[in-house]
């Protein structure tokens, strides 16, 4: 069970009133409620620029916000990242978030001896919402997008093991099946999973 964990908000609505909120909610008090310690990272809410040429990945550097979420994922054992499909994938607003985040130097380095991932000891659940079912997501498009996160980004820098929660037909989703989600949320977080 991780002590430390640390939330990634990643749907792109600051609002704040969406399902992917509810859950990170739910998530967070479990785990409080097992005396665990939870940090947020609430990622329509940071201000960064999107990376455009190699050198702004390589040499630039992060901004306040981008630099305290780094402390925020150093800090943790285990990440739970959620966000809603979008066109197969993450939103590109979560996408540009790792794009800062993850910077040489921070997650990874390479040396005369090659590649080192700086991020290992570290576990991270996934969680998604999508308007498909989750099973023709996972079948019959390969969960392509989710693959990617997994092993281009987490993986890639040390992150592992990696679980997968994955939450479908969330527009035609009763009250009861929604409830049903959160107690599973709330229930993963006071395990710290």
């Amino acid at each position: 069970m991780a002590q430390r964990i640390t939330i990634i908000q990643g749907h792109p609505d600051p609002a704040g009133d969406r399902f992917c909120h509810a859950l990170a909610d739910v998530y967070a008090a479990g785990a409080a409620a097992a005396a665990l310690e939870v940090k947020r990272i609430e990622v329509a809410k940071l201000e960064f620029p999107l990376l455009r040429t190699q050198a702004d990945f390589e040499k630039g550097s992060p901004t306040a916000q981008v630099a305290a979420a780094q402390d925020a994922i150093q800090w943790a054992e285990h990440l739970v990242i959620i966000y809603p499909l979008w066109l197969g994938m993450m939103p590109a607003l979560l996408k540009g978030f790792f794009e800062q985040v993850f910077r040489p130097g921070f997650a990874h380095r390479t040396d005369d001896r090659g590649w080192h991932a700086l991020l290992k000891g570290r576990s991270a659940r996934i969680v998604v919402t999508m308007g498909m079912p989750a099973l023709i997501y996972r079948w019959y498009f390969g969960a392509h997008g989710l693959k990617s996160l997994e092993r281009s980004i987490l993986a890639f820098v040390g992150i592992m093991p990696i679980r997968e929660t994955l939450i479908g037909m969330m527009g035609s989703a009763s009250e009861r099946k929604r409830k049903a989600w959160l107690e599973k949320l709330r229930a993963l977080g006071a395990r710290g999973q």
